[in-house]
């Protein structure tokens, strides 16, 4: 089991780092009171494989937050849990635009100013900070900056992957309404006009074969194969994990599906890519 504690000044991005966390495969509890972090950490140990990683993000709205805090901290590093504590934290001047951009008041406010909250909170959380192991500030740092800082600290190979399907579709049945990007590969003959090809599938060897000896099928994947790895290269720096791309046939039963079974083995091949093939519509005709 992986502990993780999230804490750190109001505005200094807790949401954010809860979020990508859950993306990583974390079972993720906000504000939980700092008494019961042992129990659901005992309870998630006893899911059997369930839950391998848990992350309790806490903030000052929790009662009597700081001793109790350290105290439970403690006791689950007794306990063999070994729990990481990662710290948030960001400029006054950045905390300031952040609340007046949102138009919230600080949780330590009070009847008093902005100002006097986010000293406040800065004073009552030192000690938490100075036993944090991963302190960050987010003051110059983009959501997709902090998400990159998280996911080096802690993600596993797996989790960081771009989850790539490869959907073959016929446009007679519509467009997929999840694709990302469509590839429209009608500009290759069409076997079904091949009376000894009509019955089989782009599963097929037969067809496999004849759709990729067409001309431009081979210089069609090559070049698609390249764009593809630009834009997941991308889609990864800005913390895009899924991608769904689509390409469509006439009936989704012969060209899309021979296609995306080639540009999926491609695709396999790329390191940070975990991909996957869907035909949509093979076996409705």
């Amino acid at each position: 089991m992986e502990v993780a504690v999230v804490s750190g000044l109001s505005g200094a991005g807790r949401s954010t780092a809860a979020k990508c966390l859950e993306d990583l495969g974390w079972f993720v509890v906000d504000n939980l009171p700092p008494e019961l972090i042992a129990t659901m950490v005992e309870l998630g140990a006893q899911a059997r494989g369930a839950i391998t990683k848990v992350a309790v993000v806490m903030d000052v709205r929790s009662r009597a937050f700081t001793d109790d805090l350290a105290s439970v901290i403690k006791d689950l590093d007794a306990r063999g849990y070994k729990p990481r504590v990662l710290f948030l934290e960001a400029t006054d001047a950045v905390l300031v635009r952040r609340f007046e951009a949102v138009r919230r008041g600080h949780p330590m406010q009070g009847d008093g100013r902005l100002a006097d909250g986010i000293t406040a909170e800065r004073r009552l959380l030192a000690p938490l900070r100075e036993e944090a192991d991963l302190v960050l500030d987010t003051s110059a740092l983009s959501v997709h900056d902090l998400r990159a800082k998280i996911e080096d600290a802690f993600g596993s190979e797996a989790s960081t992957q771009t989850r790539v399907t490869v959907l073959s579709f016929g446009y007679k049945y519509g467009l997929p309404m999840d694709s990302d990007l469509v590839m429209d590969v009608r500009f290759l003959p069409n076997p079904f006009w091949i009376p000894e090809l009509r019955e089989h599938t782009g599963l097929d060897s037969e067809v496999r074969n004849y759709v990729l000896s067409q001309e431009g099928a081979e210089e069609f994947l090559d070049r698609y194969h390249q764009l593809l790895r630009l834009i997941g290269a991308g889609y990864k720096r800005e913390g895009k994990r899924y991608l769904t791309l689509a390409v469509g046939c006439t009936g989704g039963k012969h060209r899309s599906v021979a296609l995306s079974e080639e540009l999926a083995k491609r695709l396999s091949n790329e390191d940070g890519m975990a991909v996957k093939v869907v035909h949509r519509d093979l076996g409705r005709e």
